[in-house]
């Protein structure tokens, strides 16, 4: 048995339950929706997948996007909720060693991105968000440091986790990284009508930090699109304000034409880098136009 997630706060956590729940020591398997999409995974019989679209060959799925509804039997569980790791927590309820409660509360709170301004612009007085801001998920490292937070969370309290050398390291990168971060967004990021595009394709190596910390930065933009190459692909990155409302499209259902998807208000695709002066006018031309999808 494995655990096949994406190596975000959500995914973390949802291993960190099905590995309680279960009383298993599943190795976790880090992927990203765009592989299970175009069959690029293996997939067993006995995985169980998390926080990713459904592939019919494994043995219980949960996930909570609404792009990734479907309308087949399946074993698992799966709702239009904050967070994939709320729908195990739902529906493994009285099988948990440890009070998750704090944590799951946590997840659906950064999953969902019901923050608000203060909780952007200082992390670091929030532990939970500060925490999920360590995870990137691009390296080697980075996935290595995944598994590792896996095992940390699911057998130790908040503060023993934040104590752990490499944890207490990433979370003051964290801080130092949004510093800087904070200046890449306000040089490459412009508007159009009431979209902001954060356009990182000609950078190598581009920069990560805070992904709220755009709304504020620019609140006059209702979405947000973040752009940037990645071996050989265009990622394209779309979120509502979480400052300011009147987006009216559906991000994860418009994204899910593009080799990607997500939720209502949040969601990603990425297709190769020779297809994007076709693909990408249709996106932005569908969040200009801003209408019902």
């Amino acid at each position: 048995m494995r655990i096949l997630t994406r190596p975000d706060f959500d995914g973390v956590v949802c291993a960190v339950l099905l590995r309680d729940a279960l009383d298993a020591e599943a190795p976790v398997v880090w992927t990203q929706p765009n592989d299970i999409q175009q069959g690029m995974m293996s997939v067993r019989s006995d995985d169980i997948l998390a926080n990713l679209p459904f592939d019919e060959r494994c043995g219980l799925w949960f996930d909570h996007h609404f792009s990734n509804q479907i309308d087949q039997p399946f074993e698992g569980a799966f709702a239009i909720a904050p967070s994939a790791a709320g729908v195990i927590f739902d529906y493994y309820q009285g099988r948990f060693t440890r009070d998750f409660d704090e944590l799951v509360t946590a997840t659906d709170k950064i999953d969902s991105a019901d923050l608000n301004l203060a909780e952007i612009e200082s992390p670091e007085d929030h532990p939970h968000i500060l925490l999920s801001m360590t995870l990137a998920g691009r390296t080697t490292e980075d996935l290595i440091y995944a598994d590792r937070l896996v095992d940390l969370l699911q057998k130790n309290p908040l503060e023993a986790v934040l104590a752990d050398r490499e944890v207490a390291q990433r979370c003051q990168e964290v801080v130092s990284q949004n510093r800087v971060y904070k200046g890449y967004l306000q040089e490459y990021t412009r508007m159009e009508a009431e979209v902001s595009i954060t356009d990182f394709r000609g950078i190598d190596n581009p920069p990560d930090g805070n992904r709220f910390l755009v709304y504020a930065l620019f609140p006059d933009a209702v979405v947000n699109v973040k752009l940037y190459h990645y071996y050989g692909k265009l990622v394209v990155k779309v979120g509502h304000s979480i400052l300011k409302d009147g987006c009216r499209v559906n991000v994860g259902k418009l994204l899910a034409d593009f080799y990607g998807g997500g939720h209502r208000g949040a969601g990603a695709c990425r297709f190769p880098i020779e297809q994007a002066d076709d693909l990408l006018p249709q996106i932005m031309a569908a969040l200009l136009a801003n209408e019902p999808n």
